[in-house]
């Protein structure tokens, strides 16, 4: 493959972004008398072939062995997103679309599932949504009662309204009183924090703290040790619509098989997108080429955003189609659904 830096003339890129429209429309290689047809600019197709042959050299074209034509690779497809830029608008008919198809929903997951649905809708592909994990979920409240001689009942509940509750078994008996200075105590220090992180830091000034604390950390060392703040072990919600649509777009069997056990294990599929949707990223990540998930997913694309309570990652909303999808269309769709997700669902809460 060519260098990624490869700067290109404007003719170069006028030739480029002309092949791969028209490989989007069509799905099929492009050929260099067709491109002179619908260059305005009246070249020949001698110089068309020369230019593309360029543009070959360096990597941003490919022939399939069976054709004449060209198809533009990973990295032109990289090149044409960057072009794109991510300030583009949405059409206020896809906007109203969206709007109702995810109308008025009642918690994170309602909004999740909807948006699944209407993203595999609009980009004809596999729409994907998937809530954050109960580890980095930001903690509202937590509330301690004492059921019986060792019998702890704790409620976590979380920002995103997802509330979890284990009865525990205490090694050192807790009276009622003293679960709710511990309660009192990690509502006022640490509401907003991750349970991962409050765990951390509970730890911490355990260690650290003695004097008139003593009872105090001791009750919560206990509640700590037999599971108080665990992870809840429910399952992690997340939502794929729209596996048959990729049935178009996979070139044999085989892989198409691999494609949907991709997708039917979905703890690889929250982890790609675990992995590509940081808080600190940008906006709407395209990562094209997902050939690190799995050779079968090199001619894939992933459009993807995080879906955000003010500063707070909640989960991710993403695209996943062949790398033909319609950028132009797809990157303002998902960067529109993740802003509703905060209007929407912060509205709610």
């Amino acid at each position: 493959m060519g260098g990624g830096n490869h700067q290109l003339g404007q003719r170069e890129r006028d030739i480029l972004t002309t092949i791969i429209d028209q490989y989007i429309s069509t799905g099929e290689p492009v050929g260099s008398r067709t491109l002179a047809r619908l260059i305005s600019e009246g070249l020949s197709p001698a110089t068309v072939r020369n230019v593309m042959a360029d543009l070959a050299d360096s990597g941003f074209l490919e022939q399939p062995h069976t054709s004449a034509g060209r198809v533009p690779t990973a990295q032109a497809f990289r090149y044409y997103v960057q072009q794109l830029g991510q300030d583009r608008a949405l059409g206020e008919a896809d906007q109203n679309r969206i709007r109702s198809s995810i109308g008025d929903p009642k918690d994170t997951e309602q909004f999740l599932e909807r948006s699944s649905h209407v993203l595999s809708q609009l980009s004809r592909s596999v729409g994907v949504a998937m809530a954050a994990s109960v580890a980095t979920e930001a903690l509202e409240h937590v509330h301690f009662t004492r059921l019986a001689e060792n019998k702890v009942l704790a409620v976590v509940v979380t920002r995103g309204g997802v509330v979890s509750d284990r009865v525990l078994r205490v090694k050192r008996d807790l009276l009622q009183n003293d679960l709710d200075v511990a309660a009192r105590y990690i509502n006022e220090n640490f509401r907003g924090w991750t349970l991962g992180a409050v765990r951390t830091e509970l730890q911490h000034r355990i260690e650290q703290e003695r004097s008139e604390y003593d009872r105090l950390m001791r009750s919560l060392d206990q509640l700590c040790r037999d599971g108080a703040l665990a992870d809840s072990p429910r399952e992690q919600a997340i939502f794929i619509e729209g596996t048959a649509n990729l049935v178009a777009n996979a070139p044999d069997a085989q892989r198409l098989r691999q494609i949907l056990e991709t997708l039917e294990a979905k703890e690889g599929l929250a982890e790609l997108l675990t992995a590509y949707l940081s808080n600190d990223g940008p906006e709407v990540r395209v990562v094209i080429g997902l050939e690190n998930a799995g050779p079968h997913l090199q001619n894939f694309v992933l459009i993807g955003a995080p879906a955000r309570i003010g500063e707070e990652l909640m989960g991710g909303l993403a695209v996943l189609g062949p790398t033909r999808i319609d950028y132009e269309h797809m990157i303002p769709a998902v960067q529109y659904v993740a802003r509703l997700f905060d209007e929407l669902v912060h509205g709610a809460n």
